[in-house]
């Protein structure tokens, strides 16, 4: 596994891009279209770690119950079920292997109830 990238949200997506962008220095990784909102990544050029802002609106019926205070992290694997079968045979709680957005992905939690997300 190895961190993609931490998701922040926030009730101003495009106010937090620009100052990612334009007051620290990041740059806009990418864009997507979440029905009427867009998810925006932005990070440092020379750095595959990025910061995901996702409108709080969009989370507003939050199926995961998320703690929408605390930042989650998303890993990348390379094969996304081999991952989830390793994790679920070491007792880990996770959800099934789905698609959020347009990408295959399952979330875990920890022992305190925190979720994190897994793409392939």
């Amino acid at each position: 596994m190895r961190v993609g990238y931490v998701v922040l949200y926030v009730n101003d997506a495009e106010a937090c891009r620009r100052f990612w962008v334009d007051q620290i220095g990041m740059v806009e990784k990418r864009r997507q279209a979440a029905g009427p909102f867009e998810i925006v990544q932005v990070g440092f050029p020379d750095q595959p770690f990025a910061l995901e802002l996702v409108p709080l609106e969009l989370m507003k019926e939050n199926p995961d119950g998320l703690d929408l205070a605390t930042p989650s992290m998303c890993f990348h694997v390379d094969d996304l079920d081999a991952t989830h079968a390793t994790l679920v045979g070491r007792g880990v709680q996770a959800s099934p292997v789905g698609e959020h957005f347009g990408t295959r992905n399952f979330a875990f939690s920890d022992p305190e109830g925190r979720w994190f997300a897994v793409t392939g």
